[in-house]
């Protein structure tokens, strides 16, 4: 096994590149250093990030905000303007493991990691946020709910490294939030969970909506007629039924040991209303 720390991103997506073998991306570890110990994965090639100049920087920009792949989620939540200004992505990101993981784990390796219950796919998805891919051919932009295409798979491409999440500058009464089922207080997998980001107009009434679902199919859910439910309203009762109504008939969810499909379909909707009150408050809605 090679470990090698690349100074700079064209070395980084060479190395990959050119590795003959299976090779890993090292951010935070969570994640990768667990699926090692526990011999599910035998990397040939580790190619730690955390040198390379850019990636360990959160960066407010006139367009809005850009987060490195390197930076841990514990860094997010001390960030007062992205705190500020996206509150659910940070609450969605604060909620991957213990505090100790809290200052390793990263939004890009939870996202890479493509597990459809990760904790701050939904929540981004919602906000509308792009990853930065870096590769062979030069850098792209895409949407992060383009990146997942199954449990524990990607469309990176061989040499592919998402070097930063971008998010936009927030427009006047907008809102999000994140909310997830656990079975447990702390420290669990979602069973279900909720993302939820709204714009309104001056008078309260919501102009634009995303609405996104988590652990409920093989990837992340972006809930269209969910957020057509949400449009023109100001969520009163009514409105918020049927969003539940549409999110659970939404899910395409598993029985497992964790919940049953019945019980996953109804959470979703629980959830869902909870989440788009909780965006809409934090927008400015009364």
């Amino acid at each position: 096994m090679r470990y090698i720390r690349p100074q700079s991103m064209e070395d980084a997506v060479g190395l990959l590149a050119g590795a003959a073998g299976p090779a890993a991306i090292l951010a935070g570890g969570s994640d990768l250093l667990v699926r090692m110990k526990g011999g599910f994965v035998e990397p040939e090639l580790i190619v730690d990030i955390k040198a390379i100049q850019g990636l360990s920087d959160i960066t407010e920009t006139a367009d809005g905000f850009r987060i490195g792949a390197a930076v841990p989620c514990a860094v997010l939540g001390e960030n007062a303007a992205l705190k500020k200004a996206w509150p659910g992505v940070v609450e969605a990101a604060k909620l991957i493991g213990s505090k100790q993981v809290q200052g390793r784990c990263t939004i890009v390796g939870n996202l890479c990691n493509a597990s459809p219950a990760a904790d701050s796919v939904p929540a981004l998805v919602a906000a509308s946020a792009k990853a930065v891919v870096a590769g062979p051919a030069g850098k792209r932009t895409v949407a992060v709910e383009a990146v997942p295409t199954g449990p524990g798979r990607t469309s990176l491409a061989k040499g592919e490294i998402i070097e930063a999440i971008l998010l936009d500058k927030r427009p006047p009464h907008a809102g999000d939030a994140y909310q997830r089922f656990i079975p447990r207080t702390e420290m669990d997998i979602a069973v279900v969970s909720a993302g939820v980001n709204l714009t309104l107009d001056d008078n309260g009434v919501v102009k634009s909506a995303r609405v996104a679902l988590g652990a409920v199919a093989a990837t992340v859910l972006l809930v269209e007629e969910a957020a057509e439910v949400l449009v023109g309203s100001k969520l009163d009762e009514a409105t918020l039924e049927r969003l539940a109504k549409v999110c659970s008939g939404a899910c395409r969810p598993i029985d497992d040991k964790r919940g049953t499909i019945e019980f996953r379909r109804k959470v979703a909707g629980v959830l869902a209303k909870r989440v788009a009150t909780t965006a809409y408050e934090r927008a400015g809605g009364k």
